[in-house]
């Protein structure tokens, strides 16, 4: 819950990096809440059929719309991608298979042209530790 709400607060942030659990964590519970969400709109509103979202979840989906493009954003700068690979989504079928591709890579180790990474700030860390015992 801590890293969507992370994702949350950052909402504008499109520069830096995000790592791999940072955003599936975030469109895990997005996509939770957006289940939960049109439920309660079945439940409430009495939807047909032909109708994707309803009141609630089509105001959560604009409500986090540009906060899921931000984490996108630095999740692909992790993996040393802009984020202007995002528009390959627009490529039937294959573009949306490289998307999912990138956002499952592995974070470029160390500092890239986006910043530094979630995995060398924490061993950065460890490793400050480890020389400040020895």
């Amino acid at each position: 819950m801590s890293w969507y709400l992370k994702a949350l607060k950052n909402y504008v942030g499109f520069g830096g990096r995000a790592g791999r659990k940072e955003y599936w964590v975030f469109t895990l519970f997005s996509f939770l809440v957006t289940i939960a969400l049109v439920i309660l709109d079945l439940i409430i509103f009495k939807l047909s059929s032909g109708t994707v979202f309803g009141m609630f979840a089509g105001a959560y989906a604009l409500g986090v719309f540009i906060p899921t493009m931000a984490i996108a954003f630095r999740r692909l700068h992790d993996t040393g991608k802009s984020g202007w690979w995002l528009l390959i989504n627009f490529v039937p079928v294959i573009g949306i298979l490289i998307t999912v591709v990138l956002f499952v890579l592995d974070s470029q180790p160390g500092v890239n042209q986006y910043g530094s990474g979630p995995k060398s700030q924490s061993a950065g860390v460890i490793s400050l530790l480890i020389s400040a015992i020895k």
